[in-house]
């Protein structure tokens, strides 16, 4: 069930999208092709991303949310790719390998953003006031907040497409797995 589609196998619908995810990656992600199967879901996923990218965060902020939800919710395909698209950045590896083991990040503005996303996540969007002031005191503001709730329901919806589909690790993929820490259990960490 769930196999993922190609660009010849896909409803016409999904075609499209499909095909600008090979262009992109230079194949057609697992996930991508999993959730081809329903050409609506698709849609609304890379708009998600694509709305993503256009906030206030950097990119490596965004990468942060991303493997923040990624690490809360379990998904070895997101913790794996999200760490290959920062592999040639020797500079933020401390913040990654932190990530990849759920524990706090080494820069304390980073950190004050990953607390805020998993405050959002794990609170339902109920950040508590301590939280919050810590991230305005690394910074951020009302509309950074947002982009960080924008990041986290983008990623939930991702990260739970990638689990329910169980979809394989791409070969280029392959040498960043992951898999949760001893300490966390699968959708929860310690």
């Amino acid at each position: 069930m769930f196999a993922p589609l190609s660009v010849e196998t896909a409803p016409a619908a999904a075609r499209p999208m499909l095909a600008a995810s090979a262009r992109k990656f230079g194949f057609v992600p697992a996930p991508v092709g999993a959730a081809a199967h329903s050409p609506p879901l698709l849609a609304h996923l890379l708009a998600g991303f694509g709305a993503f990218d256009r906030t206030g965060l950097t990119p490596f902020e965004r990468e942060v949310v991303a493997m923040t939800v990624a690490f809360e919710h379990g998904c070895h395909y997101c913790m794996a790719m999200h760490t290959a698209m920062q592999a040639d950045a020797p500079e933020v590896q401390p913040v990654v390998q932190a990530l990849r083991e759920g524990r706090p990040l080494p820069d304390a503005r980073l950190e004050a953003l990953r607390g805020f996303a998993l405050a959002v996540l794990r609170g339902r969007g109920r950040v508590p006031p301590e939280t919050l002031a810590a991230f305005t005191r690394a910074g951020y503001d009302e509309a950074l907040a947002l982009d960080v709730v924008l990041g986290v329901g983008v990623y939930v919806l991702s990260t739970f497409v990638n689990i329910v589909t169980d979809v394989a690790l791409d070969p280029p993929f392959a040498r960043f797995a992951w898999h949760p820490p001893h300490a966390a259990v699968a959708g929860q960490s310690a």
